[in-house]
């Protein structure tokens, strides 16, 4: 089985160096080759042919946003995964990068881990996402070229009309939007979220699988560009009609009602499907509360997170709105709900914001 072949551009030996450790350690990847400056990447790709770029952010001659524009120039299609600390000024850089045509980004590790322990934290986010770009996982015998990669930018000749999935949409009034998103979330919801009404008349609460401080960076971003007000959730936040709620990063979000409120509950519980925050925490908790007046939106994103908060809020007699496959970046969330029998609708990522809106009333 053809390999999937990684190039690692990267200022840091370390980093090259740890970058090289784990890609060589899987048998289904290998190292395409290796640059110490975005100019020099740039050249090694008409020469090494990779599957994936790793990219550095902050490199001295030419950064990773400059280096990863011109890369789209030419190779508009050819995955490319930012490296990006984990401060505020990363977190806005690594969205501008994911803004420019960047599919997914790693984060290095902080400065008190071991080495050993940096090695693995890195391993464990970083091939499931080269994965997951490259289509290995649900084509396991076969490796696409540079052509035929997925781009971060939803295709042309999408579907017009929504998709009718499972049974008929239920007809109860929605009191609450709950969005889950992943790989490609930033782009999507920039694009999804300005379509929306600033007297939209429910609130919307957001699980995007982001680290701490990006999350903050991403309602930043959201609110400048949206109607609606958008903001990092936080503990006790009172749930308004036409405001938006980001569940912060390494937090899980939840609904919990007081008296006639209800509010916004964080916890460091147990992480789901890998992950914290996760989409089916608060899915689960907006079935209890709201029961069949809940819209679950399942959007862009590797793995499964959704899929048993969705069983949920179909149980509760609530809807279920999928993104499809043609206009999402990864197809894994929305498809696994999508291939469970579970949505009542699968729509383009153009259509979602008058979908919501429809079934909002």
């Amino acid at each position: 089985m053809p390999k999937t072949r990684v190039l690692i551009v990267d200022d840091s030996v370390v980093s090259r160096k740890f970058l090289s450790m784990i890609v060589s350690d899987e048998e289904d990847m290998e190292v395409a080759g290796v640059a110490a400056s975005g100019k020099i990447g740039l050249d090694r790709i008409s020469q090494v042919n990779p599957d994936l770029i790793v990219l550095d952010i902050e490199m001295p001659d030419m950064d990773g946003i400059t280096t990863l524009k011109r890369i789209r120039e030419s190779y508009p299609k050819l995955p490319v995964i930012m490296f990006s600390s984990l401060t505020k000024k990363a977190s806005t850089e690594t969205l501008d990068a994911i803004a420019a045509g960047a599919n997914d980004y790693v984060t290095k590790p902080s400065q008190t881990n071991s080495p050993e322990e940096a090695l693995q934290n890195i391993k464990k986010e970083l091939i499931p996402k080269i994965r997951a770009l490259c289509k290995t996982e649900a084509y396991p015998s076969k490796r696409p070229s540079i052509t035929q990669t997925y781009s971060n930018k939803p295709k042309q000749h999408i579907k017009t009309h929504s998709v009718p999935a499972s049974s008929s949409v239920p007809s109860a009034q929605i009191k609450i939007v709950v969005i889950g998103i992943s790989t490609g979330g930033p782009n999507a919801l920039a694009t999804m979220l300005p379509s929306l009404p600033g007297d939209f008349p429910v609130p919307i609460v957001i699980v995007q699988h982001l680290p701490p401080i990006f999350t903050n960076t991403l309602a930043e971003r959201l609110d400048r560009i949206s109607s609606l007000k958008v903001v990092e959730a936080k503990e006790g936040d009172k749930l308004i009609p036409g405001k938006v709620f980001i569940a912060p990063g390494d937090y899980h979000t939840s609904l919990k009602r007081f008296t006639n409120i209800v509010v916004i509950g964080l916890d460091q519980g147990p992480v789901e499907n890998s992950l914290r925050p996760a989409a089916d925490v608060l899915f689960r908790s907006a079935a209890k509360l709201y029961g069949n007046s809940v819209l679950g939106v399942v959007m862009t994103g590797m793995g499964q997170d959704g899929l048993r908060g969705s069983e949920s809020i179909r149980e509760a007699g609530g809807t279920i709105l999928v993104q499809d496959e043609e206009s999402s970046v990864v197809w894994g969330m929305p498809g696994s709900v999508s291939r469970a029998g579970l949505a009542h609708l699968i729509v383009p990522l153009n259509e979602i914001a008058s979908e919501i809106i429809r079934l909002v009333g």
